[in-house]
């Protein structure tokens, strides 16, 4: 089986004053379709900046990433927000839904954006499946922080990516709005088969994933198997 993402002597390094400082560090990962794969280590050990590389966001000092065999390193920023669009869904720490529009138009505009049109069907077994039917006429500061992560969860899947970045996606949420929102992802990996990759530093949330990556000071130290 070929991987869904590869990632071959990843290298980031920012400029800061007169230092370079070194995110990663020569990361060679694989990932393989259907995987769900949580990314460990403190802060500042590259985690976040490694998922923002491989999800086109920020582009790597060197190395190549290979996501659904195209190289990243080959396209240019429009060929990259076209790839993002098409095959990468993002969930962030802090949901990033759009204060003015409530949950069902934050869902639909990520169809609208991709240009396929809407699709109705989608979005209805999306929105069943994640609880959040009867939240949708709402806000997002007219939902709790867990109702604010499944909308999220719902705006990254509803184009049906071939691959989920989640970047800390239980880092604003209580004990049980975690334990809800990792049961949803773990839903949408085993039973739709969504390729996921999340960054966290909750060994707990962690062991949620079928595979634990472990990263120190810019390189993947570590990788195991959860469960």
């Amino acid at each position: 089986m070929e991987p869904i993402l590869k990632t071959e002597g990843l290298w980031k390094v920012y400029r800061t004053g007169e230092l370079d400082v070194a995110a990663l560090r020569g990361v060679n990962v694989q990932v393989l379709p259907g995987e769900f794969v949580s990314v460990m280590g403190p802060s500042g050990c590259g985690k976040s900046t490694f998922l923002h590389v491989i999800g086109g966001l920020t582009q790597a000092t060197r190395g190549h990433v290979l996501l659904d065999g195209n190289d990243l390193a080959a396209l240019g920023d429009a060929g990259r927000t076209r790839l993002r669009r098409q095959k990468v869904g993002f969930i962030f720490q802090r949901f990033n839904l759009l204060p003015t529009l409530n949950a069902y138009d934050n869902i639909a505009l990520a169809q609208h954006i991709r240009g396929d049109g809407f699709d109705p069907h989608r979005f209805e077994a999306i929105v069943e499946m994640l609880g959040i039917k009867d939240r949708l006429k709402h806000k997002p500061s007219e939902l709790s922080g867990g109702q604010q992560q499944r909308v999220a969860i719902a705006r990254a899947v509803i184009n049906e990516p071939k691959i989920v970045l989640a970047d800390e996606p239980t880092g604003n949420l209580d004990s049980k709005s975690s334990e809800a929102v990792l049961a949803m992802l773990c839903h949408l990996n085993k039973e739709m088969g969504q390729t996921i990759v999340m960054i966290t530093h909750n060994p707990e949330a962690a062991a949620h994933g079928n595979r634990v990556l472990h990263m120190r000071d810019g390189l993947v130290v570590d990788g195991a198997t959860a469960n």
